[in-house]
């Protein structure tokens, strides 16, 4: 039976082509939905997002035959990203490992918000990555947790809930949110 870690890692593997060249346009669409969804939301061209990668629309469409397999493909890279950086932390130092993850779920949560719109939350590929990146991370919060550097009363779910809510929030620039992020992390630190 295969894990939602692995349905997820399985996306991204499964398209991305075997030949150099190919995988590198493949590589360049993916960097381009993922900045094009992040600063136009989700309903960027698509024209422009091969324009960007430098590829035709041809290219791009043989890669991602619909818009939805973009989403979920980005969607699923950005996920297994984060999982792979909570498998690199799990011998940090525990507080450091949980708040590495954390400022970088912040950085995903701005390409999620554009995609998340245009992905059904009942999807399979939605419900997949939200179960990977939990089993994948909880475990760093329970290892800060256990040192006594975060408090015990805190649910990864809490948690995510949170640092969502920080960063749903309009700012100034990038050094402020992360200023406001750092107050709310340090209310999750024991009294």
């Amino acid at each position: 039976m295969t894990t939602d870690r692995e349905r997820v890692g399985g996306v991204v593997a499964a398209q991305r082509p075997r030949r150099a060249d190919a995988a590198r346009n493949f590589d360049a669409l993916l960097a381009a939905a993922r900045e094009a969804f992040t600063t136009k939301g989700s309903d960027a061209s698509l024209e422009d997002i091969a324009r960007q990668a430098g590829v035709g629309i041809g290219t791009l469409y043989r890669n991602f035959p619909t818009r939805q397999d973009l989403f979920e493909t980005v969607y699923a890279e950005e996920v297994d990203a984060l999982c792979r950086l909570a498998d690199e932390l799990v011998d940090a130092r525990p507080w450091e490992g949980l708040a590495t993850w954390l400022r970088r779920f912040v950085d995903y949560t701005v390409t999620k918000r554009a995609i998340r719109d245009a992905l059904s939350g009942e999807s399979d590929i939605f419900v997949s990555c939200r179960r990977a990146m939990l089993d994948a991370a909880e475990p760093l919060l329970v290892r800060a947790q256990e040192a006594g550097e975060v408090r015990g009363d805190l649910s990864f779910d809490d948690l995510l809930r949170m640092v969502s809510g920080v960063t749903a929030a309009a700012y100034v620039d990038e050094a402020q949110r992360d200023r406001v992020l750092g107050f709310a992390l340090d209310g999750i630190r024991p009294r």
